[in-house]
């Protein structure tokens, strides 16, 4: 129930010149007794000037009130005099607070509007919802890497629904054939030999649609934390999001591998696979849903064969050099910086031989459905 609103709210002058009429004393009687000009007492009676704490505290001590008495019939009369429907401010707000407004227009996933009525129009088209009110559908699909119960699962960000949608939409776009399986395995085994070279990466998003697979980069938003996506569209038609917020070659492949996982297995279409720190938790199997054990495992071994790489750690440790490093990624047709992501991860030596890790930003981006990293995409108008 809303707060109720008085009717009317008299001016704390009318109060003064009932308590002088009570009492029976002049305006420059009341001026003389709390020292005041009589100018300053007939302009608080006639309403054309406020109750000051100086003034309270006056007429406290000469009426036998509370100087707060004074200030509340002030507060309370102006209060009243400046009341206005707050309903738009509330429901400003509750928009900031429900989605992250400066985000999308910063990205240019909304335009910018003082109209409260354009900018909420704008919201319910790009979460894809009928009010304010209604929960995203993404968002209530959404579920947790990690396992445990249905009470167990961590609900997304406003920030991480958000970069979820921007997903979806590039990717309901993109004209792709029909998904097929039997396709993407065979790609897998083309993608092997693009391990070795940086530059092959770019090959990656056409093998992809080629499969009928939606393979999307949306540079990351502030705090989402989000390394990868896997979520179906209608059900039938796969799609992959990556956000590359580590640039770095072994994680490229690491969460790609990944999230190709999930979709060979049919992952994400009753629920969206939202997979955030996937460096850390990778290393954590015993917090991890069977699904995600898979999936790591796959990428592990695609990054480097896990056999191969413990003979080498199980030989080669505590003395690892970069010629040995070179060496055994050479011997194993793969990019340096592989072996050294899976050594990090296995040694939890994140420092080891870091200038191996090499960016692949600018390799990838202008050539996938990219978002971000200086790549704009048109938004609906």
């Amino acid at each position: 129930m809303g707060e109720r609103r008085p009717a009317e709210v008299f001016h704390p002058g009318e109060h003064l010149l009932d308590e002088l009429n009570a009492r029976g004393w002049t305006q420059t009687e009341f001026a003389e007794i709390i020292s005041r000009p009589v100018r300053l007492v007939n302009e608080i009676i006639n309403g054309k000037r406020g109750i000051t704490p100086e003034t309270a505290r006056g007429f406290g001590a000469a009426l036998g009130t509370s100087p707060e008495f004074w200030m509340n019939l002030d507060i309370a009369y102006h209060l009243w005099k400046t009341d206005e429907d707050v309903s738009p401010i509330e429901h400003r707000a509750k928009m900031r607070n429900s989605y992250p407004i400066r985000d999308l227009v910063l990205r240019g996933w909304i335009r910018p509007s003082e109209d409260t009525q354009v900018v909420e129009s704008q919201l319910l088209r790009f979460f894809e919802v009928n009010s304010l009110d209604e929960r995203p559908k993404l968002a209530i699909a959404a579920v947790p890497k990690r396992s445990g119960s249905e009470s167990e699962r961590e609900d997304l960000t406003p920030i991480q629904i958000a970069w979820l949608y921007r997903v979806k939409h590039i990717a309901a776009a993109m004209q792709v054939p029909n998904y097929s399986k039997k396709n993407l395995k065979n790609a897998l085994i083309k993608m092997m030999a693009f391990r070795e070279n940086p530059e092959e990466i770019r090959h990656v998003p056409q093998l992809l649609e080629n499969c009928g697979v939606r393979f999307v980069i949306v540079e990351t938003l502030p705090s989402s934390k989000i390394d990868g996506v896997t979520f179906w569209l209608n059900n039938y038609s796969p799609v992959i999001g990556m956000s590359l917020r580590f640039d770095r070659i072994d994680n490229f492949w690491f969460v790609l591998r990944h999230e190709i996982e999930h979709v060979l297995n049919e992952h994400g279409k009753e629920a969206v696979i939202v997979d955030s720190d996937l460096v850390t938790a990778s290393m954590e199997p015993e917090n991890l849903s069977e699904d995600e054990k898979v999936a790591n495992l796959a990428a592990a071994e695609f990054c480097i064969s896990q056999e191969e790489l413990e003979n080498f750690i199980a030989g080669v440790s505590p003395l690892f050099s970069r010629a040995r490093v070179l060496a055994f990624a050479r011997k194993q047709g793969v990019h340096p910086g592989l072996v050294v992501g899976q050594l990090q991860r296995h040694l939890k030596r994140y420092d080891l031989f870091r200038p191996m890790l090499v960016s692949v930003k600018n390799i990838i981006t202008p050539v996938a459905m990219t978002d971000g990293y200086g790549h704009v995409l048109p938004t609906e108008s």
